[in-house]
């Protein structure tokens, strides 16, 4: 029943602890920033702190892969839940009770190694032992877990929670949410991955997560994860800013950010069953890359029109959430890439992921204040019409003709690519 709906039975435990340690990381998500600034704490601080936690995720994220490749899903992921761990321990115990920055900064630096290292650590284990046919479904069930436990249910708890025992006490209660995650996911999860997919532990398969990017196929797919995100860390910069020109308030946009995510969450599973039926690459190129841009320049446009609508509005910017999904088949086909270093692979597209959180911003940075909105939207869509016209270059060696490369991408048949 759950092959059929494009969950691996085999990793279902893992799909599950995924959710819950998801939840306990993202308790704070929605609330770190202005509570700590509420406290006494500098908004330059603040953002300091937010920085350094960015950079440390990008980082995990990155050699989360390569990891893999050479010590396994379990002992990686299982590094995660240890940085989580004392990260926490040294950010919430010893740091923000007294808002002690400077043990704060280093310890919440250590906590933004956790969610990568288990997270993408459990993509790539999705990648080594689902079946080929549904990969597509199968990593789009990875994102809703991850979506649904990071953006939905862990800010709904704090809501909840915060009133009754402070926040403080959330943070400690993610933690908890955290470990029995990190359990399931780890230990109650059986499968296993095949010893042929793990190599060597030594600096040259480490450095793989760097060198690898010689590869074409690889590079290429980095620019198109990059864009990916492009829209999702961009719009929040700068939209609140452009709608309040035309009377919304930032309560009816934050209302109407909240639904562009709980509508990706399920748009992750429809765009990934729709990728194993109609090919990964059509559904990146068309729905991801093409689509996308066409959303963007309507959320420029549909203000000007209907002015303060928030139905239309919230329909519109909903699409964002409806298109950026359309990358999800990206995460079965980026391995296949590289099918003789799956997790070196899966690096760069975690990579890929952690840059959209830096250049998009800047992006907005640079160019809202002399080209305004319009300006911005329309360079964000002219990426995304970028992203569209590379994903068809990006092949498998087998489609390019290369020789002495192994992988289960060379069966065809099974899928369309």
């Amino acid at each position: 029943m759950l092959n059929k709906i494009g969950l691996p039975k085999n990793l279902l435990w893992g799909y599950i602890g995924l959710t819950i340690f998801m939840i306990g990381d993202g308790v704070e998500q929605a609330w770190i920033s202005p509570y700590l600034v509420s406290r006494g704490m500098s908004v330059e601080d603040a953002s300091l702190l937010l920085t350094v936690y960015g950079i440390t995720v990008a980082i995990a994220a990155w050699f989360s892969g390569v990891l893999v490749q050479t010590l396994g899903p379990r002992k990686t992921m299982s590094f995660g839940l240890i940085a989580f761990i004392l990260g926490s321990l040294g950010f919430i115990g010893l740091g923000i009770y007294k808002l002690n920055f400077a043990t704060m900064l280093p310890f919440y630096a250590i906590r933004g190694l956790g969610y990568p290292l288990f997270a993408y650590s459990f993509l790539t284990w999705i990648n080594y032992s689902s079946p080929l046919k549904i990969r597509g479904t199968a990593v789009g069930w990875f994102w809703f877990m991850f979506s649904l436990g990071l953006s939905v249910i862990g800010p709904y708890y704090s809501s909840v929670a915060i009133p009754a025992i402070g926040h403080i006490n959330v943070l400690w209660t993610g933690l908890i949410f955290v470990v029995i995650g990190s359990l399931v996911g780890i230990l109650v999860n059986k499968d296993k991955v095949p010893e042929s997919e793990i190599h060597k532990f030594e600096l040259n398969e480490l450095m793989k997560g760097i060198t690898i990017l010689k590869r074409k196929q690889i590079s290429l797919g980095l620019i198109v994860k990059t864009v990916n995100g492009l829209a999702q860390y961009g719009l929040a910069v700068f939209m609140p800013i452009y709608l309040a020109q035309f009377g919304y308030s930032t309560t009816e946009w934050l209302h109407m950010w909240s639904t562009v995510f709980t509508v990706a969450i399920f748009a992750n599973l429809f765009f990934g069953f729709l990728g194993d039926r109609i090919g990964w690459r059509n559904t990146i190129q068309w729905v991801g890359g093409v689509a996308y841009a066409v959303v963007l320049v309507l959320v420029y446009f549909t203000p000007q029109m209907v002015g303060h609508n928030y139905l239309i509005m919230t329909f519109v910017l909903s699409l964002c959430g409806v298109t950026m999904a359309g990358y999800v088949p990206l995460s079965a086909l980026f391995p296949l890439l590289a099918p003789d270093n799956k997790g070196a692979a899966m690096s760069i597209l975690n990579l890929g992921a952690g840059l959209g959180t830096f250049i998009a911003p800047a992006i907005a940075g640079l160019f809202f204040k002399p080209l305004g909105a319009e300006g911005v939207l329309f360079i964000y869509a002219g990426f995304y019409i970028i992203s569209a016209i590379l994903t068809p270059l990006l092949k498998t060696p087998d489609e390019l003709g290369e020789n002495g490369n192994k992988g289960d991408h060379s069966n065809k048949s099974v899928v369309n690519l």
